[in-house]
């Protein structure tokens, strides 16, 4: 396990984190027992920086990792989110960032996972009918009563980011990043880089396609991907051209898919100045180890360039919903 990593605002971080989602059904079944294994095979692993969000299962995500935490609060750096409304059942029906929500969200975490503080609290989504100001405003609040110790804002614009850091230092901006999602190089990335603020790539291995291992025409009807228009048959066919390049690197490194994909992001952060840190999930503990392998991989000018011009034939687009995330408002 190489150093670990500081963010932005002093929170220092492992250099890989896990991505909690993956546990709760949205690619299929979930065994809480087993999910658990995993959580603990993580942090075994050297792999501390550990993600969720309220919204995931409902709230079972965040009592799961709660589990954990029981016996390990001192050794995971705990981050969770806030502003999504729904079940489910029903999915998301609203995004709130009003003041009092923020209030009432960050107590229903705390309470769920069992701790007396989070240590990065982010804005999920961007509620366009409240002032982001106001947001964070309630989010600074938190931070002086001891209740969060960071900052954090998920698939916001450079512009939204620039007027959150006016209010209170934003330690990191999480949204999707890899190889076939680069829109946030654009303009988040090095609005990222100016103010200070780390990087946390959620989806790194584009939710396990750039792995060579998902089967689009066999996802299961509860899969989230299935709403997601590159996983369509035709624009699905069309990345399979991707994925063949990470593949050809990987072969010609002794390494794998999954690695080649989280080496370019840290290869990427290093080019573009400032920190990153991914968060792949996982159901199984064997890929943690793998994911790992990514810290010592060295990719050469030729394998950058090759993957660099590969994400540019990608179809379709990373949401249903464009303005869902950073690159519709941009």
């Amino acid at each position: 396990m190489t150093p670990a990593v500081q963010l932005g605002d002093g929170l220092t971080v492992s250099p890989l984190g896990f991505g909690g989602m993956a546990l709760t059904p949205v690619y299929g079944d979930v065994d809480p027992a087993d999910a658990l294994r995993t959580l603990h095979h993580a942090v075994d692993s050297g792999v501390s920086f550990i993600d969720t969000a309220d919204i995931y299962g409902g709230g079972s995500n965040e009592e799961l990792i709660a589990e954990l935490l029981k016996e390990r609060r001192d050794e995971v750096q705990l981050a969770t989110k806030f502003a999504l409304v729904g079940t489910p059942a029903d999915g998301y029906t609203d995004v709130r960032g009003d003041a009092a929500y923020v209030r009432q969200a960050v107590d229903r975490s705390l309470q769920r996972l069992g701790t007396d503080v989070i240590d990065l609290y982010y804005m999920h989504r961007r509620d366009l009918r409240v002032p982001i100001e106001e947001t964070v405003g309630a989010m600074a609040e938190l931070v002086r009563q001891g209740k969060v110790r960071h900052l954090g804002l998920s698939e916001v614009t450079a512009q939204e980011l620039a007027d959150a850091s006016a209010v209170h230092p934003i330690a990191a901006v999480q949204s999707e990043w890899s190889i076939w999602s680069r829109d946030v190089e654009r303009n988040v990335v090095p609005a990222a880089a100016r103010l200070g603020t780390g990087f946390v790539p959620y989806s790194p291995l584009g939710r396990g396609f750039l792995t060579g291992t998902v089967d689009t025409a066999s996802l299961g009807s509860n899969d989230f991907r299935r709403r997601i228009p590159r996983f369509a048959p035709d624009a699905a066919a069309a990345n399979q051209a991707v994925v063949d390049v990470v593949r050809g690197v990987a072969d010609s490194l002794g390494a794998t898919p999954a690695q080649v994909a989280l080496a370019w992001l840290l290869a990427r952060g290093a080019r573009l100045g400032l920190p990153v840190v991914p968060i792949p999930g996982t159901r199984k503990r064997s890929r943690i180890d793998e994911n790992l392998g990514a810290l010592a991989l060295e990719l050469t000018p030729a394998h950058l360039d090759a993957l660099g011009a590969a994400s540019d034939a990608v179809v379709g687009s990373r949401s249903a919903d464009p303005a869902w995330v950073s690159e519709g408002r941009e």
